[in-house]
């Protein structure tokens, strides 16, 4: 058992608890799917390989609670309990592992980035750049234009003062050659018609529809098979749980980047958020819709439980 000090905040959280990933799960049932935190508690298979006090992350159903029986296979051991190694577990494993396995990324290659200054965004754009690439960011505001800069951004493209679709047109007429899209409708058509030759578009989400009743918004996709085929171009699908068997290593990767200090694990605690922080489960629900406000920078953690010294 593992005493909960920090949980993190997904897109994905709406499309579960509306029912889209599994409709056959009714509620109640557990909602959270990464968390972090101490063991206080251990089953005998668990007992040869942690003791109590041990720092453990998780990735699996029903994060959201202050104490959460993890499975020892789900179980990953962590040199300390800090919120940036949970923004690896989702966020960054989503990252590193569609550009490796489906964007085929090679040097001197354009690659564009949706919601770049997002959880699972910030990553894309560091790997894009460790790849050689030349990365344009989207944004909705200066302040994130300025924090891509710093993560390696060459292009940050601020939606909300720039028209994207005429931005990518004028200033990369050859196309984009990756595209590692979470945004969805009209954004999704942009990156469609601004494809290179041979472009790969890998979908990861669509958090522009998330709270609509379906879960989507509108997409010009009645001329897209025409568009694919006169590129040669593909859209894939991604979505981690498939992908279990890249899974571990890639979180090896990840911890070895950032204790070099070669990779930036941006989070996101509230801090500017009229309520204050995110402290507490009952603060889930905040982060969630400061999420879909798209307020913040980086990975959107909520701190479960600061200052318990448990006993159990």
């Amino acid at each position: 058992m593992s005493l909960t000090r920090y949980v993190g905040i997904n897109a994905s959280d709406i499309n579960y608890s509306a029912g889209r990933y599994d409709p056959t799960v009714k509620p109640p049932f557990d909602a959270g799917f990464e968390g972090i935190g101490e063991v206080v508690g251990l089953g005998l298979s668990a007992s040869s390989r942690y003791t109590v006090g041990d720092k453990v992350a998780y990735f699996g159903d029903g994060a959201f609670a202050e104490y959460t029986v993890v499975p020892v296979k789900k179980a990953l051991p962590v040199p300390a309990v800090k919120p940036e190694y949970l923004t690896l577990l989702v966020s960054g494993a989503t990252a590193h592992v569609a550009l490796q396995r489906l964007g085929d990324l090679a040097k001197g290659e354009t690659v564009l980035v949706t919601a770049a200054a997002g959880g699972t965004g910030q990553f894309a754009v560091q790997f894009a750049k460790m790849a050689g690439c030349h990365v344009v960011g989207t944004c909705s505001s200066d302040e994130k234009a300025g924090f891509l800069k710093t993560i390696g951004c060459d292009r940050p493209i601020n939606y909300k003062s720039e028209d994207l679709a005429a931005t990518l047109r004028k200033e990369y007429p050859r196309g984009i050659d990756v595209v590692y899209e979470s945004v969805g409708g009209s954004t999704f058509d942009s990156a469609v018609n601004n494809l290179a030759v041979k472009g790969r578009l890998i979908v990861i989400g669509f958090i522009s529809g998330y709270q609509t009743a379906t879960g989507l918004t509108p997409v010009k996709a009645g001329t897209l098979p025409a568009k694919l085929l006169q590129k040669s171009a593909s859209v894939r699908g991604f979505f981690l749980p498939h992908f279990t068997a890249d899974y571990r290593e890639s979180l090896r990767s990840m911890m070895q980047l950032f204790a070099e200090g070669r990779l930036v694990c941006e989070v996101d605690a509230g801090d500017i958020d009229p309520e204050g922080r995110f402290v507490g489960l009952e603060s889930v629900y905040r982060a969630v819709d400061y999420m879909y406000a798209g307020k913040n920078v980086g990975k959107v953690v909520v701190e479960v439980a600061p200052h318990v010294d448990s006993k159990l």
